[in-house]
């Protein structure tokens, strides 16, 4: 059994900066891309940044140059710091990992999310 969970949402204001991290534990053979996306209300979840096994990122072009993506693999664990946060980066952050499981292949495997607010 796989666990993906996230951690450091919260509240802050504009121009703020915040940390999410998220880490997948459990009966892990091997974790290939892992990704955070996010979803407001009222509109579509949406990939935020993505970083593969040996560290190729991409970026949502609204959020480059403001959001960075790192991973540390002996933990398999994926970061994603904010920086100059915008009231419309408000949304509920979702973790993905791409996890494959001894004898089995690769599957999704998402995080409950966690909320963050950018608000004066």
């Amino acid at each position: 059994q796989v666990h993906v969970v996230e951690s450091g949402g919260g509240l802050v204001q504009p121009g703020g900066s915040l940390r999410l991290s998220c880490a997948a534990s459990g009966s892990i053979f091997r974790i290939n891309a892992m990704g955070w996306y996010r979803q407001a209300p009222g509109k579509q979840r949406e990939l935020v940044a993505r970083i593969t096994s040996d560290s190729t990122t991409r970026y949502a072009d609204s959020v480059k140059g403001r959001f960075t993506i790192s991973r540390d693999n002996a933990k398999n664990t994926v970061y994603l710091q904010m920086s100059s946060l915008k009231p419309e980066d408000t949304a509920v952050y979702y973790c993905n990992a791409k996890i494959v499981v001894l004898y089995r292949p690769e599957d999704d495997y998402w995080g409950q999310g966690t909320q963050v607010t950018v608000s004066s």
